[in-house]
């Protein structure tokens, strides 16, 4: 299964010293998901304004880290990034060697990061009639999230989310951000490892599918932050300070079938 590495940044301004610990957890988190897959890796950047960065290449993330390119995006993050994702891949299906099946991806308005299964996403294209830019299963998530407007950020969003998803078989958790709406992160965990950290000094939420890594990084604590299973939560930068590792809403998501499932 792939790894997943996320911060959801409160956007303000910081000492040079957070800002530098801040890329160097980001580093450290997505060098530590490679035990997860080494296929490819890849990482965006999303500002306040809907602008973004993004890089994927089909090597590991402890490559991908050495890159100019690399050095470059974290060079980026600032006072307006809300949001770093990172990826490292092991393929269920679509070749790494087509970088467009490499994450995160881009799909419409939506940035996006996947580790699961997803069993019938040729069907799911086929029956909603939704375009395709590579092979790659989690696509479909993306595409599905995409169709809806992100207008408010309470539970009515959420749960038109829920509807667009319950077609979906198989096991997934994701971490994606609409650039309609920058500020917010959904996150779904469904019978797939993702932990949390909130760190107060920095006023920023930390994502890991290994735990142990933001265990090792933030103290003992960080056991009991595991993310509730089959559930789909939201949560917005803007309100870090407030809230912390609480969502602004969160609601149960139907158990989806695996058993079709055979990559």
């Amino acid at each position: 299964m792939c790894g997943l590495a996320g911060i959801l940044l409160h956007p303000i301004e910081r000492p040079e010293a957070d800002w530098q610990e801040i890329r160097r957890l980001f580093t450290a988190t997505l060098i530590a998901n490679e035990q997860r897959g080494r296929d490819a890796a890849g990482v965006a950047v999303i500002q306040r304004s809907g602008d973004y960065h993004l890089l994927k290449q089909p090597r590991p993330a402890s490559e991908l880290v050495q890159m100019r390119p690399y050095q470059e995006i974290l060079a980026a993050v600032d006072a307006d990034t809300t949001c770093l994702l990172g990826h490292a891949r092991l393929p269920t299906k679509g070749s790494p060697q087509n970088n467009a099946n490499n994450h995160p991806l881009l799909v419409g308005h939506t940035l996006g990061i996947h580790n699961g299964v997803i069993c019938n996403d040729d069907e799911l294209f086929a029956i909603c009639n939704l375009p395709r830019q590579a092979e790659v299963d989690s696509e479909i998530l993306f595409r599905l999230l995409d169709t809806v407007p992100p207008l408010s950020n309470d539970g009515e969003y959420l749960m038109q989310l829920r509807e667009r998803l319950t077609p979906v078989e198989g096991i997934f958790a994701a971490l994606s951000v609409d650039l309609r709406r920058p500020t917010g992160l959904v996150v779904l965990k469904q019978d797939c490892p993702l932990c949390v950290h909130y760190e107060p000094q920095l006023q920023a939420l930390f994502f890991s599918s290994r735990y142990i890594f933001l265990r090792q990084a933030f103290g003992r604590s960080v056991v009991t932050e595991a993310l509730e299973n089959q559930h789909a939560f939201y949560f917005d930068a803007e309100h870090l300070a407030a809230r912390g590792n609480q969502p602004l809403c969160s609601l149960e998501l139907a158990p989806s079938p695996a058993a079709r499932c055979r990559r």
